[in-house]
């Protein structure tokens, strides 16, 4: 009697079969790799934000300083400066004020850093030197500073590349400024 029992209760048993098992494993395995997806593309995006941004702002700094310092020049070197040979500088300008005092401002590209140097009377006992790290980041070879005698404007093109996870973010600034006229 007890075996009827056990074999009406395994007749009437209802469950899962091994088909809609692995049905719900299939769906579920494809669930959980569209979400995996959608998480690594997300901080994939943080990062490459990230990295465009950071390029935009080492470029914004350097447009700032650049131009403020273009439009006070009288005398523009776009060249390494001869007279300092221990630096190789990316562009020199200068100007004198109304009190006579000597203004040089030198930016360097070293390591991908632009530098900015500012003397105040340089070669005097009185020099004044400030150098800053203007912005980070820059390609030399994508970059460059040339006179134009004849419009009178210097034209600066800047390029920064900024790595992230998987690539690289990378922005050009082009911008010319006009300097004050000699006095």
């Amino acid at each position: 009697m007890i075996f009827r029992r056990l074999r009406l209760v395994h007749k009437n048993q209802r469950g899962f079969t091994i088909i809609g098992l692995i049905m719900a494993i299939a769906v579920t395995g494809l669930i959980s790799t569209g979400v995996t997806m959608t998480i690594f593309q997300m901080l994939d995006y943080n990062a490459r934000d990230t990295a465009r941004m950071t390029a935009v702002k080492q470029l914004e700094n350097a447009v700032h300083w650049i131009s403020r310092d273009g439009q006070m020049a009288q005398t523009v070197i776009d060249s390494d400066d001869p007279a300092t040979a221990d630096v190789t500088e990316f562009f020199v300008l200068s100007w004198t004020e109304w009190n006579n005092d000597v203004h040089r401002v030198a930016y360097v590209l070293e390591g991908g850093e632009l530098k900015r140097s500012y003397y105040i009377n340089p070669g005097e006992p009185s020099e004044t030197l400030v150098e800053i790290m203007v912005a980070q980041h820059i390609v030399p070879s994508e970059s460059s500073c040339v006179w134009n005698d004849i419009a009178g404007r210097i034209t600066f093109t800047l390029t920064t590349a900024v790595s992230h996870g998987s690539g690289e973010a990378t922005e050009v600034r082009v911008w010319e400024v006009t300097p004050r006229p000699s006095l």
